[in-house]
């Protein structure tokens, strides 16, 4: 614990520097921007300003990147409150009760909530990533090949089997992830791969365009179609205190949700959305008061806005630990990671603790920061929702295509980003996850080396991934995976049929 409190202090000392703290603040200001404008959202934000971080020191970037990360789950509130559209996924439930709230003249109150609620939440967050990502860091460096190709596949399918939505649909979008990953020059017998004769292929896909595509373009493309409401409720600063009794009806729900957010994060695929679901529904349970759920809780939106905030913070417990991603926006930081010439994994702690302390740090700050833009000042951050989209969609698209020119001053790069965001619309269209394609593409590297590693050690035995006890664990865990959603299905079938045959029942009894 010492030496934790040790590293948390030198931590300070690196986020306190004036350049780090200036980007710190730039992080969260554009996190919070990024997180009130419909379409965006905080994945999409980080990938498209992904370019602007070269020639910035690695641990500079990083601090802003991961300011914009939780900014946008405190800036995702205000358009969810007044609007009743969610700037990003993670705040859909908070528009269930926030904007009911709103329309019964307490618009303040559910914001001033959701950024204590954020802050609180956050703030624990971060002191149990200070210490549970280094003991399981340490455990890590028992990893070898092996381990580290299981749990890149452990990644992925966690992320079909925990996250929403159509598990085999999610699988599928891996794989091509890991296809668009194969693409280039073979790195140990220097063959081409899938570049079908473009010698512009032959360095491979980055990790930019495809992201940049995914997110940045698709989202602009799908957001166009929709017609916002850019007439929100107005919102004053006096109307921001909460009451002692709203206080008394919220901290119980601050608590659950901080920390139902915090081990939603901590599994990979989950992410802010599903702990804002899950924290929203265990509330409603504990609530003395049910009935208001849906009509104007605030301790719903306490409870969801607390588990977003507090998710994104949880889930860089296995990026900065193991180098696995849990999300789409650690996703995007672990790949600047990279960009920066930094290896992710369990060594980054010891060699890299400027960066991964001088991170953690920082997030007291940010957090800090947060809460003192966001009680005085949503009703400024509430006017930018008074901007058309319309106007806001090409200058995005714009700043997308210059970062994807500037990552490598091709055009061609700009091609793939534009086919990438061909892609992501066609995939929002098709209802067909993009996280794990992401993901699939950030881990393909990883997979794809320690899996020849393993087989060259092994003389092209695959024994060696059952072994060691630390592998069998992780292959049982890959399967557990993949049978979970199969096991999730016959369940639902199972209790289907049982309550057909029970109203067949009833109706025959009557």
């Amino acid at each position: 614990m010492l030496d934790t409190l040790l590293s948390l202090g030198h931590g300070l000392d690196v986020a306190l520097a004036p350049t780090n703290l200036l980007f710190i603040f730039m992080g969260v200001c554009l996190g919070q921007i990024i997180g009130a404008l419909p379409g965006i959202g905080p994945s999409a934000g980080m990938a498209l300003l992904l370019p602007i971080t070269f020639g910035i020191p690695p641990a500079t970037a990083i601090m802003m990147l991961a300011g914009i990360m939780y900014g946008g789950m405190y800036g995702g509130t205000l358009t969810s409150v007044l609007v009743n559209v969610p700037g990003e996924a993670a705040s859909v439930m908070t528009a269930v009760d926030g904007n009911q709230l709103a329309r019964q003249g307490r618009a303040g109150a559910a914001l001033s909530v959701s950024a204590i609620g954020s802050f609180l939440a956050g703030i624990g967050a971060v002191l149990a990533l200070a210490f549970v990502a280094p003991a399981l860091a340490e455990f890590a460096l028992r990893f070898s090949s092996p381990e580290y190709f299981l749990l890149a596949a452990l990644g992925i399918t966690a992320t079909a089997s925990i996250g929403a939505g159509s598990p085999l649909k999610a699988l599928l979008m891996a794989v091509l992830g890991l296809v668009i990953a194969l693409v280039g020059t073979d790195p140990i017998l220097g063959s081409a791969r899938l570049t079908f004769g473009t010698s512009e292929l032959l360095d491979g896909i980055d990790f930019l365009p495809v992201a940049i595509g995914l997110f940045g373009i698709a989202e602009v493309l799908n957001s166009l179609e929709r017609s916002f409401d850019t007439n929100p409720m107005r919102t004053r600063l006096k109307d921001m205190w909460l009451s002692a009794k709203d206080w008394a009806d919220c901290r119980m729900a601050i608590l659950r949700g901080g920390l139902v957010g915090f081990f939603v994060g901590l599994m990979p695929g989950a992410g802010p959305t599903v702990a804002a679901i899950l924290a929203y529904v265990t509330e409603k349970r504990f609530s003395r008061h049910p009935e208001r759920f849906g009509s104007g809780a605030l301790d719903g939106v306490a409870a969801s806005e607390s588990a977003n905030n507090s998710a994104a913070h949880g889930a860089l417990i296995p990026m900065l630990a193991l180098g696995i991603p849990g999300s789409a926006s650690t996703a995007v930081l672990l790949a600047a990671l990279v960009m920066q010439g930094i290896r992710p994994g369990p060594a980054l702690m010891t060699e890299q603790p400027d960066l991964v302390w001088g991170l953690v740090a920082s997030m007291f700050i940010g957090n800090v920061f947060l809460l003192v833009l966001n009680l005085p000042l949503a009703p400024l951050f509430a006017a930018l929702l008074r901007i058309p989209y319309e106007y806001l969609a090409p200058g995005i698209l714009v700043i997308s295509l210059i970062g994807a020119f500037a990552t490598s001053l091709s055009l061609f790069s700009v091609g793939l980003t534009l086919f990438f965001g061909m892609i992501g619309y066609l995939m929002i269209k098709a209802d067909l996850p993009r996280p794990p394609l992401v993901l699939a593409v950030v881990l393909a590297q990883l997979m794809e080396s320690s899996l020849r590693q393993s087989l060259m050690l092994s003389e092209g035995s695959l024994m060696i991934f059952f072994e060691r006890p630390l592998s069998a664990l992780l292959f049982l865990l890959v399967l557990a995976s993949l049978a979970l959603p199969a096991i999730n299905a016959f369940m639902r079938v199972r209790r289907e049929r049982h309550h057909h045959n029970s109203s067949q029942f009833t109706f025959t009894a009557k």
